[in-house]
């Protein structure tokens, strides 16, 4: 009877010693290459973590965009850069996605590919000089993007929708 009562302990601390060890080895990534792009779960942890100040986060968002985003996405190194999305209301689709980035070669555009893109015209935004870009999404739904630099970053919003509601966002995210 002892047997068995040692044999199940020594698989209970087997079994333990086996989950720190995988636990650690998850851990250890993560704590080596901190600055890499990761997950995060708000825009203060974002700013706090890796010390990226400044963020614009907008201060309108329509009825059909949820709050808060369904992803935030950052890294500090090779250079600042934060994408966070946002899903649709009623879909729980990806609706909107916002991104910013102190480099021109951070894309977000593989989450709300344009198929086809049918006017691209400059745009004053609030004395900025902005790019609107309007067109197709998948299954033909109305596409519309916008790009500007604030502050060293590249900032592009693009949101499945015709660029009414796009531009009030981005309007909310600026002085």
């Amino acid at each position: 009877m002892r047997a068995k009562a040692y044999s199940f302990l020594y698989l209970v601390l087997t079994i333990a010693a086996v989950l720190i060890v995988l636990k650690t080895l998850n851990w250890l990534p993560t704590m080596i290459q901190k600055d890499m792009l990761r997950k995060f779960d708000s825009v203060d942890e974002v700013q706090s973590k890796l010390n990226i100040r400044g963020l614009q986060v907008p201060s309108y968002f329509p009825e059909s965009i949820m709050w808060p985003p369904s992803e935030i996405l950052a890294q500090a190194k090779p250079y600042p850069a934060v994408l966070m999305i946002f899903n649709d209301a009623k879909t729980r689709d990806v609706a909107l996605v916002i991104s910013e980035s102190a480099s021109d070669t951070f894309s977000e555009n593989s989450l709300l590919p344009f198929v086809q893109i049918t006017r691209k015209v400059p745009f004053d935004l609030k004395n900025r000089k902005a790019l609107l870009e309007v067109g197709m999404c998948k299954k033909d739904e109305p596409c519309s993007r916008l790009s500007w630099t604030e502050n060293n970053y590249r900032i592009v919003l693009t949101m499945k929708s015709p660029p009414f509601e796009l531009i009030r966002i981005a309007e909310g995210m600026l002085p």
